[in-house]
């Protein structure tokens, strides 16, 4: 059962009794892993045990977090659910299809799906964390779901994608997918060595990291082939790794 491994990460929720509400819409199909990333209203909370209906045990085993980087901690794929498209385009993908994907990515490393916050959904740089947004096709001139609703959406794809045979996964089993926070250190290496070697602008580097983020979303290499670009970051750029004034694990931008 694949559904265990899929997280439930919701990032900034406002509102305690949408943290119950999302918990209950879990447990009515079978998933149990929630991940809170920096909830602005104190948790736990008798609002969210009131909305959650009995699903008390789903918020007991509820981890909060400092940031989504912390909540994708070992996590191999993620999906970003959004309302708005975006300017820089980024793959797209509808409920149905985002939960088999999903499912098949779960067999290697475990799954996040991505929820922001009630009013302005996920940030730009939230989204590049996540290798795919996901977009629930409402009606254009009432789009916006509450987000229970939304997490109650996609974790019904994901019950009925666990019914059905699975294509199996193609990650080798001696080279593991990199995880999420693996191709974080990537990046924020590769930033600094572009940096270093002035082809980008330090000061204004988002438009091309999200780009390059794009590309290698689309790669996935594993921790083999990461290993050997980070290999070759360093032996090119001896100097950039640690990026100065920057934690090691901090995002790149």
């Amino acid at each position: 059962m694949l559904l265990p491994h899929v997280r439930i990460v919701l990032v900034g929720t406002s509102h305690p009794g949408n943290i119950g509400a999302a918990a209950r819409a879990m447990k009515n199909m079978g998933l149990t892993s929630l991940h809170l990333a920096d909830p602005q209203a104190p948790f736990p909370s008798p609002e969210a045990s009131a909305r959650a209906s009995g699903a008390d045990d789903v918020l007991e085993r509820a981890s909060v977090h400092r940031g989504l980087g912390e909540a994708l901690a070992g996590c191999g794929y993620a999906l970003g659910l959004s309302a708005r498209l975006r300017s820089l385009p980024w793959p797209v993908v509808e409920p149905r299809e985002a939960a088999v994907r999903a499912l098949q990515k779960a067999q290697a490393a475990p799954v996040a799906l991505v929820f922001g916050r009630e009013k302005s959904g996920l940030s730009n740089d939230e989204l590049a964390r996540c290798q795919a947004l996901v977009h629930i096709p409402a009606n254009p001139d009432y789009s916006s779901l509450n987000l229970a609703m939304a997490v109650q959406i996609m974790t019904y794809e994901l019950r009925l994608a666990s019914r059905e045979s699975l294509p199996e996964s193609t990650a080798r089993e001696d080279f593991p997918p990199a995880t999420l926070e693996d191709m974080e250190h990537f990046y924020n290496h590769l930033e600094s060595a572009m940096v270093g070697a002035g082809f980008l602008n330090p000061d204004n580097p988002r438009h091309l990291m999200r780009r390059l983020r794009r590309l290698y979303n689309r790669a996935q290499p594993d921790q083999n082939e990461l290993s050997i670009l980070r290999g070759i970051l360093s032996a090119l750029a001896p100097d950039a790794w640690p990026p100065r004034g920057r934690e090691s694990g901090g995002p790149a931008r």
